[in-house]
């Protein structure tokens, strides 16, 4: 039987701007991933320092689609290991988020303990009872704890990795993609809330989305009608290490000649005129960085977006559940420090994002849309050529440069 990889061609002649469409529907190419990627040389986001406030803490998340813990120890350290006990292979944590009032964590199936950093320290009956059964005399808890992932905290946001080749953070994130991080992560945050959905599609449909800047002003009517996002307005999209990318934008700034330009498309979106809010407190925000970016959108492969819109900021966790199935997680966040008014304003903005936000509700549809447009076309491909074909950043909107790079990352990860 031939392999996947003499089966499944990548067209020789496309590069990075044909994506052939098996990449989104096959079984083998969705196992290959978790092999590759998220088992492989990956900083993948398990949660927010905040939301592990106390020792004892513990949240519950996955790495792909392997289930993983991440703790806080009685030392105030940051632990994660899968969440499979080592014993007969049972999930051990099954609540999202929690305390563990007394350090342990413990299989309901056959009561194993563990500790926060996932080392063995309780079997039950290990020397039997009344001088019958129990354990060999050579088992070692010590061999048996569980499978340890390696993390990182930077500035707030927790990462772990499946892999010793991962390299350092930064040096994993790129200059621009670091710098854009702790831009947002710049001082305590304190969580406002999570919501969570599934979307049936993809996960690497989604990936292009928040790399695409092209969309944004054509897809979302509420951007460009009220004037967040329009791509006439000043911004950039930058790539860094091929997979990690971020679009920053200023809606105060745009040149009245591209305005027009938009204005002669007579685009759907476009509907100055049209529409009102009926609450215009919706979009009084603040000025809140010096750089004056309205939006800020960091996309570090595989598993997290970073974003501010206005000033709701936001992490958003890509979970795979399948080959034609994700989990995405909005964690919303604000500062320690925020006034009251700030606070409320964020709040009020979160209806900007998420499963029935103004904005973000679109792109869960138009994932779908890919999705059951492409159930049996494997040999076909996209065409993402918006701005030439080679795979770099833009100093502009109208571009789809950084899909083009994310692609070129991935084969090279997956060895396509």
């Amino acid at each position: 039987m031939r392999s996947m990889l003499d089966r499944l061609k990548w067209p020789a002649d496309a590069g990075c701007t044909a994506v052939p469409y098996w990449v989104f529907n096959n079984q083998e190419v969705y196992d290959l991933e978790q092999e590759k990627i998220y088992n492989g040389p990956t900083w993948n986001f398990l949660a927010a320092d905040a939301e592990l406030p106390e020792k004892g803490s513990f949240k519950s998340t996955y790495i792909g689609d392997t289930p993983v813990v991440v703790t806080r120890g009685q030392d105030d350290e940051i632990y994660a290991w899968v969440n499979r006990c080592a014993h007969r292979g049972a999930e051990i944590c099954r609540e999202r988020h929690g305390k563990s009032e007394d350090g342990a964590y413990t299989c309901v199936y056959h009561q194993w303990a563990y500790d926060a950093k996932g080392d063995l320290h309780g079997v039950p009956f290990q020397r039997g009872l009344a001088g019958k059964g129990g354990m060999p005399k050579d088992f070692d808890k010590k061999k048996h704890g569980l499978r340890k992932v390696r993390v990182v905290n930077y500035h707030g946001a927790i990462f772990g990795t499946f892999s010793d080749d991962t390299p350092d953070i930064e040096e994993y994130m790129g200059d621009d993609v670091s710098y854009h991080m702790r831009r947002l992560l710049n001082k305590p945050i304190e969580i406002l809330g999570t919501t969570r959905q599934y979307i049936k599609g993809n996960w690497k449909f989604y990936a292009e989305n928040t790399k695409d800047p092209y969309h944004a002003s054509l897809l979302h009517l509420f951007h460009a009608t009220f004037g967040l996002y329009r791509s006439s307005q000043q911004g950039e999209s930058i790539v860094n290490n091929k997979v990690h990318c971020l679009i920053w934008v200023k809606s105060s700034e745009e040149k009245k000649s591209a305005l027009d330009d938009v204005k002669k498309e007579n685009l759907r979106t476009m509907q100055q005129g049209n529409y009102a809010l009926a609450d215009e407190s919706l979009l009084a925000g603040q000025q809140e960085f010096e750089d004056g970016h309205s939006l800020d959108i960091l996309s570090m492969f595989p598993s997290l977006v970073l974003q501010q819109i206005q000033n709701t900021l936001a992490f958003r966790q890509i979970l795979p559940k399948g080959k034609d199935e994700f989990e995405l997680v909005w964690t919303y966040f604000g500062y320690k420090d925020d006034t009251e008014e700030l606070r409320n304003i964020r709040l009020k903005q979160s209806n900007l994002i998420g499963p029935a936000g103004l904005i973000s509700m679109e792109d869960g549809e138009s994932t779908e849309l890919c999705q059951k447009a492409i159930v049996r076309d494997g040999e076909y491909t996209s065409v993402i050529e918006m701005d030439g074909k080679e795979p770099e950043g833009a100093k502009h909107l109208v571009t789809e440069g950084m899909i083009r790079s994310m692609w070129q990352g991935y084969r090279e990860m997956m060895g396509f």
